[in-house]
């Protein structure tokens, strides 16, 4: 994933989004497949904070060498780790 494409999704999930969803339930009616049923949900996915702190502290990747990448990796993936077991609890 390019760095552009990258800030595009954490900026999504930092201002919120809606998902739309639909279910189709099928039957067998006179021996065809027919649609019996369908649905269509939306659901508004709110605003994450985490995502925008990490906009606010958006770093320049480009100057940092490999080694500094790799910590920088090992710190986020920590910190979401840390995040995913508060939200779990």
């Amino acid at each position: 994933m390019s760095g552009e494409k990258l800030r595009e999704a954490i900026m999504k999930v930092a201002l919120g989004y809606t998902v739309g969803e639909v279910t189709e339930e099928y039957g067998v009616e006179g021996g065809e497949l027919k649609l019996l049923k369908r649905k269509e949900t939306r659901k508004e996915v709110p605003p994450d904070l985490k995502a925008v702190k990490l906009l606010e502290e958006e770093t320049d990747y480009s100057s940092m060498t490999d080694e500094e990448l790799e910590r920088e990796k090992r710190r986020l993936i920590k910190e979401l780790s840390e995040e995913k077991e508060d939200t779990s609890e």
